[in-house]
């Protein structure tokens, strides 16, 4: 039991590690591709690296990570155009990261509905599994009181029959009575005769 304990306790610990490494491998490359480009001629295009990043970033389950990488990745496209000096032809320069800043927030864009479709398929399936775990309770075992003929639900609740099987399936109750009931309760309501199979004797 301890064993099982320290498993769970541990496990969230493992499931954070890839997240933590991602956004460290994400502010690694940031930081190298922007030394490489200020360290580069303005005229060449290193910014269209800053996708690299933002495909990385994809990996995260947080959405708020893609967004940051790729408003980092802007601002560090747009820094070294202001801060390096002018040359020759520089709508070129301009254009060059225009199509880098276009390019990253296309991935962006991309991974975040990608990422939006992925949780709606695990919800659905999510709401699947429920619907087929209260399923298999119905066809498991019952507790059921012997006298009153109620059902003891997951959470220890008593609740009514009809209820219960109401909440748990599709199927809807319209009550009435039995011939016995009804002859037990109604001794004086005249009873229907019971229909005749065609083989009793004259």
């Amino acid at each position: 039991m301890k064993g099982d304990a320290t498993k769970r306790s541990e496990a969230p610990a493992r499931e954070e590690l890839p997240g933590v490494s991602i956004n460290i491998a994400c502010a690694v490359l940031l930081v190298a591709i922007l030394y490489l480009d200020l360290a580069s001629p303005l005229g060449i295009a290193v910014p269209i690296l800053y996708n690299a990043v933002v495909l990385l970033a994809l990996r995260s389950a947080d959405r708020r990570l893609i967004v940051v990488v790729a408003l980092l990745a802007s601002v560090l496209t747009i820094g070294p155009l202001l801060h390096k000096p002018p040359i020759d032809e520089m709508w070129k320069a301009a254009a060059n990261r225009a199509l880098a800043l276009f390019t990253v927030w296309i991935c962006c864009y991309l991974g975040v509905v990608r990422q939006t479709m992925e949780g709606k398929r695990m919800h659905a399936l999510h709401e699947r599994e429920k619907a087929l775990e209260e399923v298999r309770m119905l066809r498991g075992f019952l507790p059921i009181c012997a006298s009153c003929k109620r059902i003891r639900d997951y959470e220890g609740s008593w609740t009514m029959i009809e209820k219960y099987i109401s909440e748990h399936s599709e199927a809807e109750f319209s009550h009435g009575l039995c011939p016995d009931c009804t002859k037990r309760l109604f001794p004086d309501f005249p009873q229907q005769a019971k229909p005749s199979d065609g083989r009793s004797g004259k």
